[in-house]
């Protein structure tokens, strides 16, 4: 089927997570992580997926993103980018770093930590591998390993101008308090379409995450980050 053209920014809110609780204080830590990830857990990814757009008969794009969790004084950040307006593929998006496998990458780990360096020149050596979540397969085709990295300072960052317009951190306990989860519906002639959305404001306190009292324009995570996002906070919930 054709793609339609939608703004998710302006589609409507079904539902939010408010309900469910945040993930406790002591599991978003260098060392509560370390733990989860040595765990062999039972768990269950959120059943929203992405309806293919694309007809899918042939085999998906493999692809791989770092979830770098930047070791900050005040707690764990999320390492994000923005896309660049002239992509082909999620153009204008929030990201994490990452892209396709090329055949000589080793693995998974070792796509996810090549593209973080190329987009936005994190070197592979200030990111201590955790683990990984279940691959999550994107509407447009790719099947996408989120590899989940601590980030260790110092550090430098220099976005590669084709491909990322801007690169930003948010809290992670912002990420993981499910009442910042919205569930937004895209409704058109061929059905409906519903996504993960967890605006962020520009304008926010670096201590809390929480919104400052003079908030500017948001950072709209949806899609496949959000979603990534959604099932990293399902796993450290298990």
């Amino acid at each position: 089927m054709i793609r339609p053209v939608f703004e998710p920014e302006a589609l409507p809110v079904e539902a939010t997570s408010a309900d469910l609780p945040p993930v406790a204080g002591e599991r978003l830590t260098p060392d509560g992580l370390r733990a989860r990830f040595e765990q062999h857990l039972s768990w269950t990814p959120e059943p929203i997926v992405e309806p293919p757009w694309r007809d899918l008969r042939t085999d998906p794009r493999v692809a791989a993103v770092l979830v770098p969790l930047v070791v900050r004084d005040h707690g764990l950040t999320v390492l994000l980018t923005q896309r660049a307006d002239h992509l082909n593929d999620h153009a204008g998006q929030v990201s994490f770093p990452g892209g396709r496998h090329e055949p000589f990458d080793a693995d998974a780990t070792a796509t996810a930590l090549r593209e973080a360096e190329e987009e936005v020149g994190l070197a592979p050596s200030r990111v201590e591998i955790l683990g990984a979540l279940p691959d999550y397969l994107t509407g447009t085709g790719f099947r996408v390993t989120p590899v989940i990295g601590l980030v260790h300072p110092p550090f430098t960052v220099q976005a590669d101008a084709l491909e990322v317009a801007e690169v930003f951190e948010v809290p992670l306990a912002f990420l993981m308090n499910p009442a910042h989860h919205e569930v937004r519906v895209f409704r058109y002639e061929g059905g409906e379409r519903r996504f993960f959305a967890m605006p962020y404001p520009r304008m926010a306190s670096a201590e809390t995450g929480e919104p400052a009292s003079e908030v500017g324009s948001h950072y709209f995570i949806w899609g496949a980050t959000a979603a990534m996002l959604r099932n990293f906070y399902r796993f450290l919930m298990a």
